[in-house]
């Protein structure tokens, strides 16, 4: 998830140094976290008033923490019963055996969303008897864990169409293959879940599923490759962008642009080294960003761009939903990346099309390096930053020009060794307001090893969000800091003078002021 807290008083670029800030205390889970742990504040609990952490893991758990002293106040598992969470051994297939991205259980992976309002949490639990499979949406109380009314409900859909694993013009929700990957969003009383899959294991598309947040009834139900195949919404785990009409951002990753035209290696493809008939068709629109707006039981491609060379990243599976993306605050654009090592500035309500003579967008920008991470964004009394650390490369900030609504040719880029592997780090930004001093990036990846397919050792850097050159403090100073094994895709969490860091050992690390 993308994490911008910009209402933290306590932690500051001068108080987070190796004497003042460092481990408090660990939260127990029973298996890994691949969720951002969620911090519901003043919440009614135990015997009085606290703040609360609350974690979900892949054995189908979720813990409500006290997110100041460690204290457990509850803890209940989802998993269906007489059954079990997945794991990598259900998922293997041609493409990719055995499968790494998982190293076992995979239940709860999609980061929850909470309403505050409500004082509900909501998740997508997994399970299996080993022969059939089920995806639930929970809906419970973050005070009791109770399960609220109509709660869980089993996910299903279908859409009309011809696209891979289609019976009578059909195409019907796997709930094996397809990956809940994202976290979840919220927005005007929808919960929305997206689909990628496991690995790239046809058939496969890519869903956008909206849920009645009060009732749990299916309002929604949007398929990106209805009369093509794949179309994977990735991201990174980061959740969809959305803004207060209640349009969704998103990348989607290889498959079929234009209708009606599959690539080699689908049941029922064509040859994927020419372009399709019909590369603008609305219909089919993976390997594209993507502005939907609900429409009745759907949604609408209101916005889209589709790189001119769709067809050579889809020949060499360099996705362009890869990296999470995110709107910039209080503007009309929308910041997106690739595979291939671009980034895309795009005006989210004109995002450009598809021309196959040149990309009609804000602006491009050459990274070179994969962009399997999470970006971040930071605003100060003077600086407006947004941030990426990719594997194999190093820190760069990109400054915005509200005059030119650009990033600045001139990126600042730290001397730090990064992440290196499949995976980038997952960032976050904390800050009081814009006031000056008090800007922190938080970075999160793994020390060594490939993250993407082994459990690798981990590492929380802080860095001063007004220049990144400039790290503040690492979790490896101190031995006594140390992180544990590194969580992908799920970046830290700050609140309350706090960080929530997620790892897969077995527990989430809180870090604070001494």
């Amino acid at each position: 998830m993308l994490f911008r807290s910009n209402n933290e008083t306590a932690l500051t670029t001068s108080n987070v140094n190796s004497n003042q800030f460092g481990k408090l205390f660990t939260l127990a889970v029973d298996d890994q976290v691949y969720a951002q742990p969620l911090v519901a504040g003043d919440l009614s609990i135990g015997s009085g008033i606290h703040n609360v952490v609350l974690i979900a893991t892949v054995n189908n758990s979720v813990y409500a923490y006290d997110g100041d002293n460690g204290t457990l106040y509850w803890q209940k598992n989802f998993t269906a019963t007489g059954m079990r969470p997945p794991n990598s051994g259900d998922m293997s297939s041609g493409w990719c055996t055995p499968y790494t991205d998982f190293a076992h259980n995979i239940g709860i992976v999609g980061t929850p969303v909470i309403d505050s309002v409500a004082k509900t949490i909501y998740f997508v639990s997994r399970s299996t008897d080993g022969t059939s499979f089920a995806q639930y949406l929970h809906a419970v109380d973050i005070a009791s864990g109770s399960e609220q009314p109509g709660s869980p409900v089993a996910i299903s859909a279908s859409v009309s169409g011809s696209g891979d694993g289609s019976v009578n013009n059909m195409v019907d929700f796997d709930p094996r293959r397809n990956n809940q990957r994202q976290g979840l969003t919220l927005v005007n009383g929808v919960v929305y879940i997206t689909y990628s899959s496991h690995c790239d294991w046809n058939p496969y598309h890519g869903w956008i599923l909206g849920y009645n947040a009060q009732t749990l009834q299916q309002v929604i139900v949007y398929n990106d490759t209805p009369n093509g195949e794949n179309g994977g919404i990735w991201e990174s785990g980061m959740g969809m962008a959305a803004d207060a009409q209640g349009n969704l951002y998103i990348t989607t990753g290889n498959g079929t642009v234009g209708q009606g035209n599959l690539y080699a290696g689908s049941s029922n493809g064509t040859n994927e080294n020419n372009p399709n008939p019909a590369p603008t068709s609305l219909t089919d629109r993976a390997e594209s960003a993507l502005k939907l707006t609900p429409s009745g039981p759907t949604l609408l491609v209101s916005s889209f761009f589709t790189p001119t060379n769709y067809v050579d990243l889809n020949i060499n599976d360099l996705d362009y939903g890869v990296m999470g993306t995110l709107l910039i605050p209080n503007s009309s654009y929308y910041f997106t990346g690739c595979k291939d090592g671009n980034l895309y500035l795009l005006n989210k309500d004109n995002m450009g099309g598809y021309s196959p003579a040149s990309n009609q967008v804000q602006q491009t920008v050459p990274i070179n390096v994969s962009l399997h991470c999470q970006p971040s964004y930071y605003l100060g009394s003077s600086n407006e930053f947004v941030y990426v650390w990719s594997e194999n490369d190093q820190l760069r900030a990109l400054s915005f020009n509200r005059g030119s609504n650009t990033f600045a040719a001139n990126q600042i880029v730290s001397s730090e060794a990064g992440p290196t592997g499949g995976c980038g780090a997952d960032l976050s930004v904390s800050s009081n307001g814009t006031a000056d001093g008090t800007g922190i990036l938080w970075a999160a990846y793994a020390v060594s090893g490939d993250a993407g397919n082994t459990v690798s050792p981990g590492v929380l850097r802080a860095f001063d969000a007004n220049n990144i050159t400039k790290e503040i403090w690492n979790s490896k100073i101190n031995s006594t800091d140390a992180v544990g094994n590194y969580a992908k895709f799920s970046s830290p969490t700050i609140a309350n003078g706090h960080v929530y860091l997620p790892t897969f050992s077995g527990q989430v690390v809180v870090y604070g002021l001494k």
